[in-house]
């Protein structure tokens, strides 16, 4: 909640003018590819960094962290910002040179009819099919693996959620293959919710939304947030502006109840997940318990801290508890593809900065890193970790303008298959991103970007 009596150094406020001037430039770029791209990464500094001293006791922090360190941090939360708007457009012209003079596929399509097009909805359709196919390969997979628990898998709010991609927290073995597969299904689940929305085919349309109430429970039951929003999301998000033929403020009038909704649902887990099944937990307390659960005083987004993991990097590398690392940390990122069965002493991830924060522990086994758990540093933050206080906040802000022309490749080229479905993912995965940029985040869109590739090899992307 907003505290009072909270003095806020100039950085918050240069910062707050830099956010409201990107998001100025993003609606001025949104028919040019980097608009949406660009409001999404702006929205995420804005509830990660901004929402973390709104929402959490900024007093608290100044008196456990230290006053000069928050003001550090909000130098280069307004650091990060000026740089991207700088950069974004740079890596636009670099990276899509050839589709400078094309327009926005995602404005085209919520035009009046966008989505009628012929030619789109042939290579949905197309694009379902090889969807399907994975999907029902990847779930008889599953399914062998759980000693075919149908209801563990695809009704979970009936007997429990199954675990058919458990592994190690290490890794080792096989373990590589089964987060591989955990990925796609991700990628398949939102992919299945976007085609529902926007296709045209009854065929194509019943197919992807009946996969979709087969695949969401698994993640709706879950307790990872992030994935719940990187499943959920794509889809509702494309019904919306894409589907349903209503004025502004109707589709904002939508929007708000979905946030409502889903901030109940979100509080109840984070209220319930420490020691029961969710799946268990609402069987038991019903859907008046659900509610109340997520009324409660206490009940609150933890984990909405990004602003002050920056204050503590930036009181730690001050006092020397926590040293610079040089790029160490993305290139263990970049590297993490690799299976540890190939590579046993493949770097571990953030594990200097879990040690710096206390989870370190001495008597601990190699299957356990040293570590008690890890903590998410914030977009900003792990370029901190990585190259220091200046240009680690440089290289975050390199990093997400390369993301942003990324995603406006997709949207540009948004009328061929697949891309659009990329580009909705991305959108959604950028606030994720917020806690880290990290692969683990983004697999969903590499193996989503990879089958893409592969399909227009073997036939072609007219």
């Amino acid at each position: 909640m907003i505290q009072d009596s909270i003095t806020y150094p100039t950085g918050f406020y240069l910062g707050a003018v830099l956010l409201l001037l990107g998001f100025v430039i993003a609606w001025n770029s949104r028919k040019k590819g980097t608009g949406i791209p660009l409001g999404a990464v702006l929205g995420t500094v804005a509830i990660w960094y901004f929402g973390d001293a709104l929402y959490n006791d900024y007093n608290e922090y100044a008196l456990e962290i230290g006053p000069q360190y928050l003001d550090a941090a909000w130098s280069q939360v307004a650091l990060f910002l000026g740089a991207l708007l700088v950069m974004v457009p740079m890596a636009h012209r670099i990276f899509n040179k050839r589709l400078l003079g094309d327009q926005s596929q995602f404005f085209a399509l919520m035009q009046r009819g966008g989505i009628q097009n012929e030619e789109f909805q042939r290579r949905l359709d197309v694009a379902m099919r090889l969807l399907f196919g994975i999907w029902f390969v990847l779930m008889l997979i599953a399914l062998i693996r759980t000693n075919f628990d149908f209801l563990g898998i695809f009704a979970p709010y009936i007997s429990g959620k199954a675990y058919p991609w458990s592994r190690g927290r290490v890794g080792g073995g096989l373990d590589a293959l089964w987060s591989f597969a955990n990925y796609i299904q991700i990628m398949l689940t939102a992919s299945f919710g976007i085609v529902a929305a926007v296709a045209i085919n009854p065929r194509t349309r019943n197919l992807a939304l009946f996969c979709f109430i087969l695949a969401a429970p698994f993640y709706l039951l879950d307790r990872a947030r992030n994935v719940m929003l990187a499943t959920f999301l794509p889809g509702l998000l494309a019904w919306v502006f894409l589907r349903l033929r209503s004025g502004w403020i109707t589709k904002v009038a939508v929007l708000v109840g979905a946030f409502l909704v889903l901030e109940v649902w979100m509080k109840f887990i984070i209220e319930t997940r420490s020691d029961q099944n969710i799946s268990q937990a609402i069987s038991r307390v019903g859907l008046a318990g659900v509610i109340e659960t997520a009324e409660a005083e206490d009940a609150k987004h933890r984990g909405l801290t990004m602003f002050s993991e920056l204050a503590w990097i930036n009181s730690f590398i001050d006092k020397g508890t926590f040293a610079v690392n040089w790029g160490a940390r993305y290139f263990s990122e970049i590297v993490n593809p690799i299976p540890r069965a190939l590579w046993p002493d493949k770097p571990y991830i953030g594990i200097d900065y879990a040690i710096a924060r206390g989870q370190g522990f001495e008597r601990a086994g190699d299957a356990q890193a040293g570590i008690g758990a890890t903590i998410s540093t914030g977009m900003i933050g792990q370029g901190v970790t990585n190259f220091g206080t200046f240009f680690g906040v440089l290289s975050s802000a390199l990093i997400m303008a390369l993301w942003i022309a990324f995603l406006a490749r997709q949207d540009l080229k948004g009328e061929r298959m697949g891309r659009m479905l990329l580009f909705f993912m991305g959108c959604v995965l950028t606030f994720n991103l917020g806690r880290d940029i990290t692969l683990m985040t983004l697999y969903p869109i590499i193996f989503g970007y990879a089958m893409l590739i592969f399909w227009t090899k073997t036939h072609g992307e007219k």
